[in-house]
């Protein structure tokens, strides 16, 4: 019961101050409601950016993968700083001297229209079928399991899904579509403190358990006990092996914090561009203390267990469930719920955005008023939300959601960051090069992971078993060697994608040379410490990884 008192308090608590918040403000506009009257500060930015990547296919999925494969797995969250760095240094000034609202608006700017609309259809695609209904079901699998919803309700299993499935969903459709981005912001920011003080709970809970009430002892039985999985390198056959941090792993991460509207738009939002940067340098920073709550309870979980869970996701609730004081568990469950919804209302609040404005306005009325902008934005914004509801329930075998999650995302995450980059770094090469880039990186992609690569490991596999090989750790280095990691398959469409695009430059370049105009619409002086700050944390990263290396 503390815990749905929790629950209940701590959603009502955040609803009633982001409604408070976007009271105030004027968001009549289309602008207004989509980034939040360009008005949000550097602390609102680092909140909302820090929630908005943490829900529970985060939580749950990357303790999961250090679960299995120890250290190696902080690579998702470590190297994300860099990128953060890069974001704030290189591509935040272009956004906002260019007046965007959206990613797809500069291609439409660099290329044309049809190159913008293809991205928004590609981003709304991935949104709508993969990314929503995974923070769904990962989250109701959650939220379900801690309050023992089917027995609660005297229902089963799966209608106890189903049930917290479609409560999540509403919830954060009114946050995202009837709130707008200020809404979501405000909302995540408060959910960022609560999250940051439960999420370093459970590790602290999780070393006084094995090191008899002292957080230290716990720390160092930990070290000592598998001093091999304290390993930043990741070896082959592990989720990130360390040659793949130089390859795919940074080009996600720089899709992800740059390019990918469900991120980039808190900062697009800022009232300047000083604050943007600020913004996204404490979000970078935060990022470096990641491991502590998506990390290092996955390897307190594996000793506390002696590694003998049925499954890795069972790491992250298992631990809450045997280190976490009783009273405090309700408010822990309360805090996730704040976690799940900020990337359900996030993407939502994207979703709806790309189609109003790139969508609605470009291409099926031209002539509608901001307000009519808003309106059918609100209405897509609903209907996308029914259909994630719909779609959730039926991802339930897809087996490991973190890993599913990064590389069906590939699909369209490499090539719409490719013709990005080509698009701010060249000026004669056409829209047509930026279209074949675009479908031809999809497309390859697709025939890569869901054709070659099956049919590569089917043979190496059966030629292994033909030999007596039986070992599961053997067979999964032989899987692991008969097809490159899908990272590196990123990497490799990457550049494939960036020579072709180049080529077809030279052969049909644009007539004019593409300039990037000012809109004078906010400031774009940049915070004068932003290459101090940014070299540090890029140091202090390079510096965890020289000194966990083994």
């Amino acid at each position: 019961m503390i815990g749905i008192f929790s629950f209940l308090g701590f959603t009502i608590l955040v609803a009633v101050i982001s409604y408070l918040a976007t009271r105030n403000t004027n968001e009549k506009s289309s602008d207004g409601y989509f980034l939040g009257g360009r008005s949000l500060t550097a602390g609102v930015i680092a909140g909302s950016l820090l929630l908005t990547n943490l829900s529970t296919e985060q939580i749950v999925g990357l303790n999961g993968s250090a679960y299995t494969d120890g250290l190696s797995v902080m690579a998702w969250e470590t190297l994300a700083a860099i990128a953060i760095v890069i974001a704030a240094i290189f591509l935040l000034p272009r956004y906002l001297k260019g007046g965007l609202t959206t990613v797809p608006q500069f291609l439409s700017k660099r290329f044309d229209v049809t190159t913008k609309t293809i991205t928004s259809g590609l981003f709304l695609t991935g949104y709508v079928v993969v990314l929503l209904p995974v923070i769904l079901y990962s989250g109701s699998v959650a939220i379900s399991g801690m309050f023992d919803v089917s027995t609660l309700l005297e229902v089963s299993d799966e209608t106890a899904l189903v049930i917290c499935i479609w409560g999540i969903g509403i919830i954060g459709s009114i946050y995202a579509v009837f709130g707008g981005l200020k809404a979501v912001a405000v909302s995540d920011s408060i959910n960022a403190i609560g999250l940051l003080v439960g999420g370093l709970l459970i590790p602290v809970f999780g070393l006084m358990a094995i090191g008899d009430g002292s957080v230290f002892e716990g720390l160092d039985t930990l070290i000592s006990t598998n001093p091999e999985r304290f390993d930043s390198t990741g070896n082959k056959g592990q989720e990130v092996p360390f040659a793949t941090i130089f390859t795919g792993m940074m080009l996600v991460q720089l899709f992800y914090w740059g390019t990918n509207q469900q991120i980039i738009q808190r900062a697009l939002g800022a009232k300047n561009l000083a604050e943007g940067q600020k913004g996204l340098l404490l979000a970078s920073f935060l990022k470096i203390l990641g491991p502590l709550i998506l990390v290092l309870p996955g390897m307190i979980a594996y000793h506390y267990f002696e590694g003998g869970l049925d499954t890795s996701d069972l790491a992250y609730p298992e631990l809450v469930r045997a280190v976490l004081p009783k009273p405090l568990v309700g408010f822990f469950a309360a805090v996730l719920f704040g976690a799940i919804l900020s990337s359900f209302n996030s993407v939502l609040n994207s979703s709806v955005t790309l189609f109003g404005i790139d969508i609605y306005k470009q291409h099926i009325n031209k002539d509608a008023s901001e307000t009519t902008v808003v309106k059918y934005g609100k209405i897509f914004g609903i209907c996308l939300a029914l259909a994630a509801m719909f779609i959730a329930p039926l991802i339930a075998n897809a087996g490991s959601l973190f890993n599913y999650l990064q590389e069906i995302n590939g699909i369209y995450s490499i090539p719409i960051f490719t013709i990005i980059v080509v698009g701010y770094l060249t000026k004669r090469v056409p829209a047509i090069a930026a279209k074949i880039g675009i479908l031809s990186g999809s497309v390859l992609y697709c025939i890569s992971q869901f054709w070659l690569k099956g049919m590569f490991v089917d043979q190496a596999l059966a030629e292994a078993k033909a030999a007596g090989v039986t070992d599961a750790a053997s067979l999964k280095l032989i899987e692991a060697d008969a097809y490159p990691h899908y990272l590196h398959i990123m990497a490799i469409l990457f550049v494939t994608n960036i020579v072709i695009m180049l080529v077809i430059g030279k052969i049909k370049p644009r007539k004019e040379p593409f300039v990037l105009e000012y809109t004078k619409q906010v400031s774009i002086t940049p915070y004068k410490y932003v290459n101090q700050f940014g070299i540090a944390i890029c140091a202090i990263v390079i510096g965890i990884y020289i000194y966990f290396a083994r």
